[in-house]
């Protein structure tokens, strides 16, 4: 709300997002960042960021989590990073042959992950999680694909999006291709491989999540089960790679794969991805090799200098200071302090903060104990008005102790309208528009409640 008491108002913000639905197919171009994902009389359009906070067209400031999709851990127009990008591109950003810039970067990135003999870098996560999918299909001649189904996403491509409810456009063949198994589950991988073991060319899983901590021994079990089964186990580092430890999440735990996909974090918003692993995979897509050549990561912008610049800066920054140390202490004492919020507003079970420090999420049931679109949908706005844009609370090292406070305050406000709508039974009167949708569906987005 402003000062005086009035609604925020979006008509700049929701004039340009009309737009971008006339030029855009979805009005964005990641589905996280749709239109459908906020509260529909609520969806700033964002002008710049500074520190942990954005403003939107309509002058609107707002203290900011989920940080790009998780791919800012240093704060946005983070300077060191903007300087040696702004530096970099005087020079150019892309050459008929390797620069400098592709060499230092690859050093750096394997000092940075020991366990790793090589690298290569491109632009998007699903780029390189789709040819740790295929080295593994080259290097094991065989052509199924296990993913961990309690993993949300993995890549656009078809081997993955087959498995969704997005399924349109992909030819059964293909979807036929991966199968699935249960995180902390080891019983449904080792079931799995003894059931289709000689196909499976790769197991691909996140190490740990926001909301998931590998249960013990089971990650020690599935790089066993995977060794036994002649299969390559990928972990995906987009999220824990530079969240955990700059070194990956599986340096964490103590448990190293053949192979790993970085991205996100890893040049603190600016577009870099990398496959990194064992030598005799990853020369497979090299010069060094007996075998059929894999055409690995041919990309025009792979070596882009200006992305491997921002890496190198960020590489810089957690050296200097301990980034994931500072993340994960804002993590624990915003959690603490929202805990009392939703305690005192008596909607504690209803609205609960969970998930590693440096990557928290928020859940919200509705008066059953139920999960509920539409009371989300309620809380985001709520804390949209007071300041706040959050569809999780995933930090990062620019949150102040100011910016927690003005997290704090915003809770408690939309704390007690939601104890409101648990009282009513119902989020009428006080939901504005349609509830939020899943990202990842089959059809439209929903009406308006009662449309």
């Amino acid at each position: 709300m402003t000062k005086d008491g009035t609604l925020r108002s979006y008509a700049r913000s929701a004039d340009a997002q009309r737009s971008l639905h006339r030029y855009v197919p979805g009005g964005a171009h990641t589905n996280a960042r749709g239109s459908d994902q906020y509260p529909e009389d609520a969806t700033p359009i964002i002008v710049r960021g500074e520190g942990a906070r954005v403003l939107d067209l309509d002058g609107n400031w707002f203290v900011e989590y989920g940080l790009g999709a998780k791919a800012v851990t240093l704060g946005y127009g983070y300077k060191p990073v903007a300087d040696a990008v702004a530096a970099v591109a005087y020079d150019g950003v892309g050459f008929s042959r390797p620069s400098v810039w592709e060499l230092r970067a690859a050093e750096r990135f394997l000092e940075q992950v020991p366990t790793a003999d090589m690298v290569k870098f491109a632009k998007n996560g699903s780029d390189v999680t789709t040819a740790a999918v295929k080295v593994a299909r080259a290097a094991t001649g065989r052509d199924l694909v296990a993913v961990c189904r309690s993993h949300p996403f993995f890549s656009v491509d078809d081997w993955f999006m087959g498995t969704t409810a997005m399924t349109a456009g992909i030819p059964q063949s293909v979807r036929d291709l991966t199968v699935s198994f249960v995180y902390n589950d080891l019983d449904s991988l080792r079931d799995l491989l003894a059931e289709k073991g000689d196909r499976i060319a790769a197991v691909i899983l996140e190490p740990a999540t926001g909301t998931a901590e590998p249960a013990p021994g089971f990650l020690e079990g599935v790089r066993t089960l995977t060794q036994q089964h002649g299969v390559v186990l990928v972990f995906d580092e987009m999220i824990a790679g530079m969240r955990w430890s700059a070194a990956g999440a599986h340096s964490v735990y103590g448990v190293t794969p053949d192979l790993s996909t970085w991205g996100k974090a890893l040049a603190n918003g600016f577009s870099v991805s990398a496959l990194a692993g064992k030598r005799e995979l990853m020369e497979l897509g090299g010069l060094n090799t007996d075998a059929s050549r894999v055409f690995l990561l041919s990309t025009t912008h792979g070596g882009e200098t200006t992305g491997l610049a921002a890496y190198l800066a960020v590489a810089d920054a957690y050296q200097e200071r301990d980034v994931v140390g500072i993340m994960e202490t804002q993590g624990t004492a915003l959690k603490r302090e929202l805990d009392v919020v939703l305690a005192e507003a008596g909607v504690s079970q209803h609205v609960s903060v969970f998930g590693r420090p440096s990557a928290l999420v928020f859940g919200t049931k509705d008066a059953e104990g139920k999960p509920s679109q539409e009371y989300r949908t309620l809380f985001i706005q709520e804390l949209l008005e007071r300041g706040v844009l959050a569809q999780s609370l995933v930090i990062s090292a620019a949150h102040t102790d100011d910016d927690l406070a003005v997290t704090v305050e915003a809770f408690r406000g939309a704390a007690e309208i939601y104890a409101r709508a648990l009282e009513a039974g119902s989020t009428a009167g006080l939901l504005r528009g349609r509830p939020v949708a899943p990202a990842i569906r089959e059809f439209a987005a929903p009406r308006r409640l009662g449309a």
